[in-house]
């Protein structure tokens, strides 16, 4: 009798979570939009890894591990075509893309930068296969300059106009704290912004240049939480902009306290999962990959409290850049990405 109670109780309670059904079955559920309008127009395929994307005009360069330089022609957004694929005399694995004029870089950490002449898109040519700056990280052009951040070594400088862009000529260096990660500078050549990795963000006086060869201190530092990967900066507010890894977005203001100090403190932040890896700034918006929490859209009008108004789902999101209509992302899984951005 016992036994048969246990069973009629079993039954019931059975019909009872049959009837009402899991709170959390997915036909049930409403989950809140949190693209914020922008939406996924167009995918392709890369034939390798895609690490880092430029645009310039209606083509894209794509830097794609051990792919190479792959270039696309995005003149219609939603239906991108290859132009061209070079792997030939492209060494090592490209992760980061940068170019002047009709010459592209791509970084390679221990194999350097691979240099490659595309005045021709359809037939691009490698003109140095290995420029020796190792374990080359990422790189940013001031003018004619070219500042490669070396990882443990800190950072690098080489003239792109000796004797022409094609062939860089390496020249000064400057000692980092970390690990060099991400860099740019100011406009007016005057400061070189360096994100260095579990250091955080360093500041360097590069306004004494001597064609590269100059001493360059470190004249400010913030310690950022996580691991800086990339900056860039709104120079008019003195702000910086730091994808810090698992830190996610650091915001950093800079003001000069004297002609050989500066103040970087952080004023605002946001983590919204993922690891921060690259950024882009447009119009009072922070593009950040988060490689695989996608690309995250982030207001920054007011540093001070930033927050998310956009979101893209991709697999393994890390390179990112934008016009004005579109962002484009270079992920590593799912190839290229192309976004619209909602008026």
């Amino acid at each position: 009798m016992k036994k048969l109670k246990l069973v009629v109780l079993f039954l019931i309670g059975i019909s009872l979570f049959v009837g009402c059904g899991k709170p959390t079955t997915p036909e049930q559920i409403e989950l809140p939009d949190v693209s914020g309008g922008y939406e996924i127009v167009a995918k392709y395929q890369a034939s390798g890894y895609s690490q880092d994307v430029l645009k310039k005009d209606n083509l894209l360069y794509m830097a794609q591990g051990e792919g190479g330089l792959l270039i696309v022609n995005v003149s219609d957004p939603e239906d991108p075509q290859t132009v061209s694929v070079t792997t030939e005399g492209v060494r090592g694995y490209s992760t980061k893309i940068a170019m002047i004029d009709s010459v592209v870089y791509l970084t390679a950490g221990s194999f350097g930068i691979t240099v490659i002449n595309v005045i021709d898109p359809l037939e691009p040519m490698p003109s140095v296969e290995n420029f020796n700056v190792k374990p080359a990280k990422n790189m940013h052009i001031m003018d004619l300059y070219m500042f490669i951040a070396v990882s443990e070594q800190g950072v690098k400088v080489a003239s792109l106009n000796s004797p022409n862009p094609i062939y860089p000529e390496v020249r000064g260096s400057i000692p980092t704290s970390g690990y060099a990660q991400g860099l740019t500078s100011t406009t007016d050549s005057t400061y070189l912004f360096v994100a260095c990795g579990e250091m955080g963000l360093s500041i360097y006086d590069i306004s004494n240049f001597e064609f590269g060869y100059g001493i360059y201190p470190r004249i400010g530092w913030s310690d950022t939480p996580g691991y800086a990967e990339d900056v860039i900066i709104r120079q008019n507010d003195s702000i910086a902009y730091l994808a810090c890894g698992t830190a996610g977005l650091q915001i950093i203001r800079y003001s000069s306290t004297s002609d050989t100090t500066i103040d970087a403190n952080i004023v605002g932040s946001l983590d919204e999962g993922g690891y921060a890896k690259e950024l882009m700034y447009q119009d009072q918006k922070i593009y950040m990959t988060a490689e695989m929490s996608g690309l995250q859209i982030i207001d920054v009008a007011d540093v001070t409290s930033p927050y998310l108004i956009g979101k893209v789902d991709t697999e393994f999101a890390l390179g990112v850049d934008a016009d004005e209509d579109y962002i484009y992302v270079a992920d590593e899984d799912e190839g290229l990405i192309i976004i619209s951005i909602p008026d």
